[in-house]
């Protein structure tokens, strides 16, 4: 790895310290694992309603943004009334990843309780406060669905006896049980802090440090016999659930899976998600929102108001490996409204489509797997790097897409972001 020295302090926002985007305030909310009460939920629709523009924006971290807002203190009030804003110090650090169907179907291990234990221990440590708000952590729950590239210190069970602790996305031969997961991974964050101060590069990620020996050799110390180690592994990636009805793994409930066209809920969908889920919404780092814990006969009924107000249940549909930036007027930076643009051409894509629209070359929200490669440009987009007119922008992007490997996402492979 090289060392990365950043010049200037991580602004990503949060619920108290908010980006001041074109069309407003922008908040965004830490959701750990992407899991939400069904209150929590409506409450959520409630605020985009009165105080933002009346939709949820869901990001390849399954965190929630609201726009345009109108008043961030209250936003703020209310959050910290139904849970949502449990510490102001550490309201930016509480980025955690977490398998979304665990504990409903597959894994080795539900880590749904471990999510809890580690964003608790982040909020008990008073340094994890000064963590970039970009630094993410992550349980894998051994599906491997989680794009592991992304996680600057994660654990992916390899057994129901033992996982993986994973820094800067690579295996570091460290085994850890499940008991000991949330230790590991707070001392390895607290070891980025110490070896970020002793560099002063300003790292944000792990990765910007160098190399990651220190952080496994400060793990295996405050651990002792409760670590293990062999070689380090290669750890391929799974399939995320597809959209669509899932049987649980035990008893006869079922939960739905339901993709989100351009990661956009709006006041309608977020209310016909609360009613429909009986207590819990997940939502995933593939924008889309898995609702357990349904009759089977309630799953049925519940898939088809979902399809009919706009979520994605079909695995071919190709939206689901479309993603956009939020474009004009959202965004000064952006030469064009590049949703607007999107939808000139879904309706021609292949199924199993992977592409990324941006109205500047910053290319905000870009997968970093194989997909098409639409840049706004004012005068028209760059389609992987070729100038192309807006009125051939439809045939360009759905002719490329049919040369593009199958996209990550819901339906298919897990994205990486």
């Amino acid at each position: 790895m090289t060392r990365t020295v950043r010049n200037r302090a991580d602004a990503c926002p949060g619920t108290l310290a908010t980006h001041a985007a074109a069309d407003g305030p922008l908040a965004r909310i830490r959701v750990p694992g992407g899991r939400l009460t069904t209150p929590q939920v409506r409450a959520l629709g409630q605020c985009a309603a009165e105080l933002g523009d009346g939709r949820l924006h869901l990001t390849s971290r399954a965190n929630i943004q609201l726009r345009g807002l109108s008043d961030p203190d209250e936003l703020a009030r209310r959050l910290a009334d139904v849970g949502l804003l449990p510490s102001s110090s550490h309201e930016r650090v509480r980025n955690i990843l977490a398998s979304p169907l665990s504990g409903i179907s597959g894994g080795f291990v539900d880590v749904r309780l471990m999510v809890n234990t580690l964003d608790e221990a982040i909020r008990a440590e008073p340094r994890l406060a000064e963590l970039p708000g970009r630094f993410q952590f992550g349980l894998d729950d051994g599906r491997g669905d989680l794009p592991g590239d992304a996680l600057d210190v994660g654990w992916r069970a390899l057994d129901d006896q033992a996982g993986a602790l994973l820094l800067a996305g690579s295996d570091t031969g460290l085994r850890v049980p499940p008991h000991r997961a949330v230790p590991a991974m707070v001392t390895a964050a607290l070891t980025f802090l110490d070896q970020r101060a002793d560099a002063g590069s300003g790292a944000w990620h792990v990765r910007e440090l160098g190399g990651t020996t220190h952080l496994a050799a400060a793990v295996t110390e405050t651990l002792a016999d409760d670590v293990g180690w062999i070689d380090p592994k290669r750890f391929g990636s799974s399939e995320p659930a597809p959209v669509g009805v899932h049987p649980h793994d035990t008893g006869h409930a079922r939960a739905i899976v339901a993709g989100v066209s351009l990661g956009t809920l709006d006041a309608a969908q977020v209310e016909l998600l609360a009613e429909i889920a009986p207590h819990i919404v997940v939502f995933t780092p593939w924008r889309s929102a898995v609702l357990p814990g349904l009759s089977a006969t309630l799953a049925d009924k519940a898939a088809e108001e979902l399809t009919a107000a706009g979520f994605l249940l079909d695995p071919t549909d190709a939206s689901l490996g479309v993603t956009a930036c939020i474009g004009s007027p959202g965004c000064a930076a952006s030469a064009a409204d590049v949703r607007a643009d999107v939808r000139r051409f879904l309706p021609v894509l292949p199924p199993g489509s992977a592409v990324h629209v941006s109205g500047c070359e910053r290319r905000c929200g870009r997968p970093r797997s194989d997909h098409v490669d639409a840049v706004a440009t004012g005068s028209g987009y760059t389609v992987d790097g070729d100038p192309v007119p807006l009125d051939a922008l439809a045939s360009t992007v759905a002719k490329a897409a049919w040369t593009t490997p199958e996209p990550p996402g819901p339906g298919t492979r897990a994205r990486r972001e």
